[in-house]
């Protein structure tokens, strides 16, 4: 029989998407089918998968761990926020609808249902799955309806091991307190704890982590230091993209939106050591001395034009061109290079035109159709043949477009300024081929290290799975499932 086990933290960004990651490559090293799961997400960075849907970035990150294709079942409901109160739904793969937040919870009925399908397909073609949690347990007010933790986890009849995270302090209160709040029987549901990126000599713990055995009468599964190459892992949250990991002589900036999507096309640049990527915040200028300005994907292309010139990049953008900068714009951000941004439908807000910022003669219209598919494109510079993805709405046309950014089969894709140093493209994922991203890099004065990304990813979910079983009583953690 297919077993399972959730992972399930005492708050957001304790490194759950890391642990299952981890726990399924060791897994998959005992011999097992493993596929990872996660009921409920909220983010806009997403993957296109095998069978024509979307999930969540970081479960893209786990099926890689297995070694499995991605599917939509993997995560069945994808929130991708919009506004400050309201998200596009994303059900099995495909948008159901946009709703505000305090309407999310009417859905839940039928989306347990749903989540409950997904779950049982992994089941039934798979030896084990392991399962992320999603925030915390402890959000006791969001437990009616719940199909993200607890109600998940009651619903399906799958053991909870709860992790805590040290580096932000309080590990001893957010278990215990955990158990404090949460029903008597949410708790008899959790098999166990462990804590997760400690610093330093984890010994000195032992007095603490010998109390929460005792305060919690749950079993402890170890205590895991701090695994210092997990920058090498796609981020699944924007904020945790690294600064400067590179420190080479090619300056990389790319705009910190308030609806950022899809930002996994930074990854493979800041493992490049010839690289120096910063991620700019708000309120942040653009530096003088920065040779190529990134505008990424953005769930809100109005909203995020809106933004960025509340922070005054775009007076910025014309003076960085102007000194001889190159600025490249990513599917939403490729959106926002042109002259206006038509919604005659009211996709993004109200119905009307945003003003561009006229970098690009193009214009781009929203459409209620979603282009979602894999690409392999032939860029026009290089004649670098490379693999991408796309995952968007609207149209873009213009003259620009008569210098294509590649070409796709028999039609261009994207656009190039005249003088070349202006481009966007709706592909994403164009610098996970190493050719290209060699052959970009030697465009813009800098070599490539010649380091394979995808080689370099599964190496270090090689290094994660070890540095686990070191730390971690990890065939307990897997006898626990059922």
């Amino acid at each position: 029989m297919t077993r399972a086990l959730m992972i399930q933290g005492t708050g957001s960004n304790v490194g759950k998407s890391m642990l299952v990651a981890g726990l399924c490559r060791a897994a998959v090293r005992r011999g097992l089918s493993v596929a990872p799961f996660k009921p409920q997400n909220m983010s806009n960075n997403a993957a296109v998968t095998s069978d024509g849907g979307e999930i969540g970035r970081a479960q893209a990150m786990q099926a890689m761990a297995c070694g499995k294709p991605l599917v939509v079942d993997m995560n069945p409901v994808l929130l991708k926020p919009e506004t400050d109160v309201g998200s596009q739904v994303v059900v099995q793969g495909k948008r159901l609808t946009t709703v505000k937040a305090r309407d999310y919870a009417k859905l839940k009925p039928q989306l347990m249902e749903k989540v409950l399908e997904s779950f049982n397909r992994l089941k039934s073609n798979n030896d084990l799955v392991i399962i992320e949690g999603a925030g915390s347990p402890a959000e006791v007010n969001l437990r009616p309806g719940d199909i993200a933790n607890m109600g998940f986890a009651q619903a399906a009849d799958v053991p909870v091991i709860l992790a805590g995270d040290i580096d932000r302090g309080g590990v001893i209160a957010q278990i215990v307190g955990t158990q404090t709040v949460i029903s008597d029987e949410d708790a008899a549901m959790i098999a166990g704890f462990m804590v997760n990126k400690f610093r330093g000599d984890p010994t000195l713990f032992d007095d603490g982590y010998a109390m929460i055995a005792q305060h919690t009468g749950w079993r402890g599964f170890g205590v895991l230091p701090y695994f210092p190459e997990a920058w090498k892992l796609p981020a699944e949250d924007a904020l945790d993209i690294s600064d400067g990991q590179g420190q080479g002589a090619l300056k990389v900036v790319c705009l910190g939106l308030s609806r950022i999507a899809n930002f996994d096309d930074l990854d493979p640049l800041a493992q490049e050591e010839g690289v120096s990527l910063t991620m700019l915040r708000a309120g942040q200028p653009i530096p003088g001395d920065a040779d190529v300005v990134i505008i990424p994907g953005s769930k809100s292309t109005r909203g995020d034009l809106a933004y960025l010139r509340t922070q005054g990049w775009d007076i910025d953008l014309v003076a960085h061109v102007r000194r001889g900068g190159h600025v490249l714009g990513i599917c939403g951000g490729y959106q926002m290079l042109g002259s206006v941004v038509r919604d005659p439908e009211g996709i993004e807000g109200p119905v009307g035109d945003t003003e561009g910022l006229g970098l690009l003669d193009i214009e781009t219209v929203m459409t209620l159709d979603k282009r979602l598919s894999e690409t392999q494109a032939v860029h026009s510079a290089s004649g670098q043949v490379f693999r991408g993805y796309e995952i968007h709405i609207g149209r873009s046309e213009g003259p620009d477009r008569e210098r294509a950014f590649a070409t796709v089969g028999n039609r261009p894709e994207g656009a190039v300024n005249g003088t070349g140093r202006v481009t966007g493209s709706y592909l994403h994922g164009m610098f996970r081929d190493d050719g290209f991203r060699a052959a970009w890099l030697s465009s813009l004065g800098a070599v490539a290290s010649g380091a394979g990304y995808d080689e370099t990813v599964e190496a270090t979910l090689d290094a994660l799975a070890d540095h686990m079983e070191a730390h971690l009583d990890i065939d307990a953690m897997l006898d626990v499932a059922r």
